[in-house]
């Protein structure tokens, strides 16, 4: 028999996702669990149907679904969406899926709450996933930063990138990351200084099992909108800059070799982006094209 406390929240966010917020409700409701969880979503003023789906579905099941429905758009004011979700949650865990993607496993929850209540330390627990195409509606490429199940250390997290991990693979501890830093807040990115800032507060647990699916080629995304031409990138690339800066500080300089390096890496491939392989392939980024892999790198950086 469940216990009625919740021991997990899902928070979803939804922005004319209409075409897709099904899929991303029905993978919760798939999951068997012998706890008790709630899905709250946050839809942002959607100007499709998203709304009214997601009515259609608390309706259905009132005591499980909790959605907020925004006259206004929050975003584009400005304010933290994800957030939203963070602060009412009352779970001890938090189960993050954007209203695009969804879970493909019936028992993610399960297993990830079974090794963070076997692991105290444990700050957050991700998973492999597949990019999935919102256009062909196939896999185009596996999220798996490893062949086998990993502590990822916070050196690891840094220099692996806001796209190291599936951000609906993700769950946390809401008691050891309860409260954001100032560098999570003034950042203009969520998944890549939330994992860092639990990476601080405990361990990261890599699961190699996929079980979800993270939608690419969605339009109206925020990587289509936000990073979709080469100045947009450079601002973007310039954000994070920023951001890693203030991670430093916060840090007491503790990953400075690491932040340096990724910053560098970082640039080296904006440079790659605009076409500029003479200054790319100076001495100053000697060690970021001598590195294993580069070919393959760089062809994903140029194609993406």
């Amino acid at each position: 028999m469940k216990n009625d406390k919740v021991m997990v929240s899902i928070i979803c966010t939804s922005y004319n996702h209409g075409e897709f917020i099904a899929e991303a409700i029905e993978s919760f409701l798939m999951q068997k669990t012998d706890f008790a969880f709630e899905i709250l979503i946050h839809d942002d003023a959607s100007t499709d149907h998203t709304a009214q789906i997601i009515r259609e579905y608390e309706k259905k099941y009132p005591d499980l679904i909790k959605p907020i429905y925004q006259n206004e758009n929050q975003y584009s004011q400005g304010v933290l969406v994800e957030l939203i979700n963070h602060e009412r949650a009352k779970g001890k865990y938090i189960a993050v899926c954007e209203g695009d993607d969804y879970w493909t496993s019936p028992y993610k929850l399960q297993k990830q709450v079974d090794y963070m209540e076997s692991h105290p330390e444990c700050s957050m627990c991700v998973h492999a996933a597949s990019k999935v195409s919102a256009k062909s509606h196939k896999v185009v490429a596996p999220i798996r930063p490893s062949k086998r199940d990993k502590v990822f250390s916070v050196a690891e997290v840094i220099e692996g990138g806001g796209g190291l991990f599936a951000t609906n693979s993700i769950m946390y501890s809401k008691e050891k990351v309860l409260k954001m830093p100032s560098f999570y807040m003034n950042a203009t990115v969520g998944d890549y200084p939330l994992v860092i800032y639990s990476a601080l507060q405990g361990t990261i647990f890599y699961m190699d099992e996929n079980m979800s699916a993270y939608r690419v080629e969605v339009n109206g995304s925020w990587t289509n909108t936000e990073v979709s031409n080469i100045e947009n990138k450079i601002k973007h690339y310039d954000d994070i800059a920023d951001m890693l800066d203030e991670i430093n500080r916060y840090t007491n300089f503790r990953y400075h070799e690491v932040i340096e390096r990724t910053k560098k890496r970082d640039r080296f491939f904006l440079l790659l982006k605009q076409h500029k392989f003479k200054e790319a392939l100076k001495s100053d980024y000697k060690e970021c094209y001598m590195h294993t892999g580069f070919l393959k790198k760089v062809i994903k950086k140029l194609i993406v």
